[in-house]
């Protein structure tokens, strides 16, 4: 070996070891940041020791479980595989990569990692607990799927509130919880999970065809149409989303042509525009409950009073907030006593009617407790209590403390909501008066001035400590 050779060699294995000195370096100073929970300088000392010895396994696995405290799973996906590519026999890339997979909503790839780990370590605990947590997760998937196919959209929420506990970065399972939020008219629900997406990926187009179906579901019909159409320029293949663009123009068309006719006193013509508006989607509750009751007016201006007031009950019955509906529906009711009068018809048979539609209209201005709790009017005792811990924790003013103050003051005034109807739904006697109509404040006094953290300390025993012993279930 020539003199030149052995000066090279000779610097090339002190430039390592000095090169290995500084990137161990670099790692114990990302160990120390990460213990002091500073994830981002701990990733930028981890970055520093890869830049120094890029084929150092343990580097990528220390930056990957960096990356995982920083919620960034598809990066610490990379790092993690980068890891065992390196080191095959590296136990803590396999268990942090397929913890990744499971974070990200791929439990099979999850299992195959944790089921490595087992081969390096029979008795590894964590991934013997881990492939528990796969096996549950393609299961909750199973249920949602064929709950899916069965409308039934509760399962399918439910399903999916499980497998996110343990894939918490997975959007899909967020979308398609967020769909079923909204087919069971849970609109502001749907809404935020599908905000919390887009803020992350703009370009989701699942998500944006969730906001959109939220705001067509609401009448809302021309932005509805802005987001189905944004979610078709970044899926064009979006079936659901086209089909829903699609109905939202001809509903929006069919409409105004039925409000046109109105106009011009073609009441005929309005009535048939209005009947074939209706047919387009009969999921669409807001629309069609104001079809009903356009084409009721219409029912009223042909002299067929029935045929308007059976309108204006479907109206109701759609949308039990309704409140023009129930007026139209009174002053027709009131029409055909008269007209009843004029044939000569003993009134008291009749006054049950107008009676009725009053009681209906002062239910609809209350607020709905059943809606401000998520449960319909069949809901169990348990299901109430479920629906009060599960809205008291969302909503409580510790868990938005770092909010604006604009936002604080929405979720303060919705935990008093939700504290509100626990009160009425969880008291039989004060449910059973709320459901035929009373006012409660004539029972309870004045609502407003009760204070809900009472009702919360009172449901979870947080006596003098108060709701703070609850934040480890926030999430």
């Amino acid at each position: 070996m020539s003199i030149n050779s052995l000066v090279l060699k000779h610097f090339l294995s002190f430039f390592i070891s000095v090169s290995f000195r500084e990137a161990e370096s670099f790692k114990e100073q990302g160990n120390a940041y990460y213990i002091k929970k500073d994830y981002s300088e701990a990733f930028n000392y981890y970055t520093k020791a890869i830049d120094m010895c890029p084929k150092n396994a343990s580097y990528y696995g220390n930056r990957a479980a960096t990356l995982m405290m920083l919620s960034r799973h598809r990066e610490a996906l990379e790092d993690s595989q980068q890891a065992v590519r390196l080191d095959d026999t590296f136990m803590k890339g396999h268990l942090r990569e397929g913890k990744c997979h499971l974070s990200l909503g791929n439990a099979m790839a999850a299992s195959r990692c944790f089921h490595r780990v087992l081969e390096l370590e029979p008795d590894n605990s964590q991934a013997q607990q881990e492939v528990k947590n796969a096996d549950s997760v393609l299961e909750y998937e199973k249920m949602a799927e064929l709950g899916f196919e069965k409308h039934d959209f509760r399962m399918v929420v439910f399903c999916m509130d499980r497998a996110l506990e343990s894939a918490s970065a997975c959007h899909r399972f967020k979308v398609l919880k967020a769909e079923c939020l909204a087919m069971l008219g849970r609109y502001p629900e749907a809404q935020s999970v599908a905000s919390d997406i887009l803020r992350m990926d703009a370009t989701n187009g699942d998500a944006l065809y969730v906001r959109g179906l939220c705001l067509y579901y609401e009448d809302c019909i021309d932005k509805a149409v802005q987001f189905f159409v944004q979610a078709l320029r970044m899926a064009p293949d979006h079936e659901k989303a086209r089909l829903a663009c699609r109905n939202a123009k001809a509903l929006k068309a069919k409409k105004e042509d039925g409000n046109k006719a109105f106009k011009d006193g073609n009441y005929d013509a309005a009535y048939e525009l209005y009947s074939e508006a209706l047919t387009i989607d009969p999921n669409n509750i807001k629309t069609n409950a104001k079809l009903f009751c356009n084409r009721g007016t219409v029912g009223s201006k042909l002299k067929k009073i029935d045929q308007a007031i059976e309108d204006c009950t479907k109206a109701v019955k759609l949308d039990e907030t309704y409140i023009k509906a129930y007026l139209r529906r009174a002053q027709w009711y009131h029409a055909r006593i008269w007209i009843f009068i004029g044939y000569g018809y003993d009134l008291s048979k009749h006054k049950h009617l107008l009676k009725n539609a009053q009681l209906e209209l002062k239910k609809s201005k209350r607020k709905d407790y059943y809606k401000v709790l998520g449960v319909d009017k069949n809901a169990t005792e348990d299901e109430i209590k479920k629906a009060y811990r599960k809205r008291a924790l969302m909503h409580h003013p510790d868990r938005h403390s770092s909010a604006s103050a604009e936002v604080q003051k929405e979720e303060e005034k919705k935990f008093k909501e939700v504290g509100e109807a626990f009160t009425v739904l969880s008291d039989p006697k004060k449910k059973s008066r709320y459901d035929s109509g009373h006012d409660m404040e004539d029972d309870t006094g004045n609502m407003g001035d009760f204070d809900a953290n009472n009702i919360f300390k009172a449901f979870f025993g947080g006596g003098a400590s108060g709701p703070g012993n609850f934040f480890f279930q926030f999430g």
